[in-house]
């Protein structure tokens, strides 16, 4: 079992930066990919992000390229999403999760352990 806290969430005004933290436990494992993925009231879970914990290879959508920014700490067991020139239709529950690898990151069934999640509100 891998158990995922995330934390960092918040309500901040468009424009403003915020960093998630998503600390991992349990039965980890380094050929696992970490994700990021978020879901807007009404809309589907989607997803923002991953990363492998082993090489560090990341991967965005199209949507956050250039704004959205995912590292980890392996001493720590944590990953990090950092979030700059945060726009309202960024708000959302973002959710971390860990399993797939390299090659199966950017779908939601490419994951089998998920955090509770963390709101983000951007306010206009």
């Amino acid at each position: 079992q891998v158990q995922l806290v995330e934390s960092g969430g918040g309500l901040v005004q468009a424009g403003g930066s915020l960093r998630l933290s998503c600390a991992a436990s349990g039965r980890t494992s380094s050929d696992y990919a970490m994700g990021w993925f978020r879901q807007a009231p009404g809309k589907e879970r989607e997803f923002v992000g991953a990363i492998t914990w082993s090489g560090g290879s990341t991967s965005y959508a199209d949507s956050v390229k250039g704004r959205f920014t995912i590292s980890r700490d392996i001493a720590k067991n944590t990953v990090y999403l950092q979030i700059n020139s945060l726009k309202p239709e960024d708000t959302a529950v973002y959710y971390c999760a860990a399993g797939g690898g390299l090659y199966c990151r950017s779908h939601i069934a490419c994951y089998g352990y998920w955090g509770q999640g963390t709101q983000v509100t951007v306010s206009s």
